[in-house]
């Protein structure tokens, strides 16, 4: 009996209204004016785009942010990676503390840490490290020391490493606790079995949001623009001050946050591959590996040789070959 497919109407429909959005979207992008006080402009204004994108301000501007967001994660993932082992030691005490500290920095906004941290000098105008209420061996003051930058890259640290805690710990408790115990039989410490056999397997739960953390970082470092940080979104700021071209300028700004966050993504996957090797029998493809399946093999057919599949499992051959 003749087989005859299913249709489906809307699926065509739903297709043919995204590509007339598509398109709208990239006529009113690319091609639409505008007609303002008497003269005929472009819409978005790309000829102004094109000239500050990869102007010197602004590529000093994205340094800065991109510098700002890996001292930001690098101290929250080390102060989290703390926090989450205190948080699953039988000392009340440790346990306590840590809790202590999650509630207050996941309690209160961003934006007033920041603010507090750049104006720290002058509740502390100084500090010394030495002994606890004896002599002190290094003095230190803050009203030169503390640079606007520094204040930001602490604030956004102690901030993130609340959040990074309860990250860790969710990817620490997902390992079964008959890993630690076995690991514990066989002569091992409770921090060597942590750090060579559960944090190696809670990494597979502990990337995906990492990854999400540190893009949301990139972002969140816009706030430093309070704090007289000249990251992206301040010379953007200045600039725009500078000519009112304000809507190019926050495109420039967004398409370099865009291509940033891509490139992250493109990390975090390949990160989370790795870590997913001994979990699953075979592990995803890479977006290369796809684009070689869709170039050599070919549909309908099957065998071996060039027409395999690209992780090197042949294809059944058909009963006609």
């Amino acid at each position: 009996m003749p087989v005859v497919p299913v249709r489906h109407p809307g699926r065509w429909v739903a297709a043919a209204v995204v590509v007339v959005l598509a398109v709208m979207l990239v006529h009113s992008l690319f091609f639409s004016h505008v007609v303002l006080y008497g003269r005929r402009r472009e819409r978005f204004e790309w000829s102004v785009i094109n000239h500050y994108f990869l102007s010197s301000e602004i590529i000093k501007g994205l340094g800065l942010t991109i510098a700002l967001t890996l001292l930001a994660m690098a101290g929250g993932i080390a102060i989290g990676v703390v926090l989450a082992i205190m948080r699953l030691s039988p000392n009340p005490i440790v346990t306590g503390s840590a809790w202590v500290y999650i509630w207050f920095f996941r309690g209160t906004p961003v934006l007033v840490q920041l603010l507090f941290w750049y104006n720290a000098a002058y509740i502390f105008p100084s500090f010394s490290l030495g002994v606890p209420f004896g002599p002190a061996f290094v003095h230190f003051d803050l009203n030169t020391w503390l640079t606007p930058f520094l204040a930001a890259s602490v604030g956004l640290a102690l901030n993130e490493g609340a959040y990074m805690s309860e990250i860790v710990r969710a990817g620490l408790i997902s390992v079964d606790e008959g890993q630690t115990e076995a690991a514990q039989s066989i002569g091992m410490t409770r921090l060597t079995a942590l750090r060579l056999i559960v944090i190696p397997q809670a990494m597979r739960v502990i990337i995906p949001p990492t990854g999400n953390e540190t893009i949301s970082m990139l972002k969140t470092t816009s706030l430093a623009s309070v704090v007289v940080v000249a990251e992206m979104t301040f010379t953007v700021e200045q600039i725009m001050a500078a000519n009112y071209k304000t809507i190019p300028l926050l495109m420039v700004a967004s398409l370099q946050y865009l291509w940033v966050t891509s490139v992250l993504m493109v990390g975090q996957y390949y990160l989370e591959r790795h870590y997913a090797r001994g979990s699953v029998r075979q592990l995803p493809p890479t977006p290369l590996q796809r684009l070689r399946r869709g170039l050599l093999i070919r549909p309908g057919r099957a065998g071996y040789g060039r027409f395999a599949d690209v992780e090197g499992i042949p294809f059944v051959r058909d009963s006609n070959d």
